[in-house]
């Protein structure tokens, strides 16, 4: 699927969840935070839910720990504009509490169909809550960083979960822990790459 193409679906895929009078979590709201970045990216990264300024701008990961995932992408020499981002949910919870497995559940078709349209070799979860979505009965402290192959409606995926950048500004050593983490995504994603590569030409 070309890059425009990616763009419009998600474009409709933006504007069907804003009339979606359903989604928890709208009535408190200011805006729809949906997501951004190249669709055509080879990573998707995917957190938790807005905060205070992610609700006022409408925007992913604007607030400090979006500064703080702005240089672990930096350090890497990775631009923020060539990933995409978004969360599980896509209104703020209120008072930033953390979402509820119902309300993770209400926008998981939601992000299901992000997911396919952007069609990542890689995704990265921030946080335990995304995790959970690939990787169930696990505890971040022991598996951050490391990747998991995930079979994801019958697609193979290549997963890492890491901690969420806010986790990283309380505690200095969960920072560390995370720059290191970050330090590894570049090898990952070029072996996913050529996994998926090889894997093509022995289908053709």
């Amino acid at each position: 699927m070309k890059k425009e193409e990616k763009k419009k679906l998600l474009d409709e895929l933006k504007e069907e969840m804003r009339r979606d009078t359903t989604l928890p979590l709208r009535s408190g709201a200011t805006n729809l935070v949906f997501g951004e970045g190249n669709p055509d990216s080879k990573i998707l990264f995917i957190g938790e839910g807005p905060g205070y300024w992610e609700d006022v701008k409408g925007r992913p990961f604007v607030g400090n720990a979006g500064a703080l995932l702005n240089q672990l992408l930096y350090s890497i020499k990775l631009p923020r504009e060539e990933v995409f981002i978004t969360n599980v949910v896509n209104y703020r919870p209120p008072e930033n509490r953390d979402p509820l497995p119902e309300e993770i559940f209400a926008f998981e078709p939601y992000l299901n169909k992000m997911i396919k349209i952007i069609n990542p070799k890689m995704i990265v979860t921030l946080g335990r809550y995304s995790m959970g979505k690939f990787i169930t009965n696990a505890k971040i402290s022991s598996v951050h960083g490391r990747r998991h192959i995930v079979d994801w409606e019958g697609k193979t995926i290549t997963v890492i979960p890491m901690y969420h950048p806010a986790a990283g500004l309380r505690n200095s050593e969960v920072k560390r822990q995370l720059g290191v983490d970050f330090q590894k995504i570049p090898q990952i994603l070029e072996e996913a790459s050529q996994k998926i590569e090889v894997e093509q030409m022995n289908l053709v």
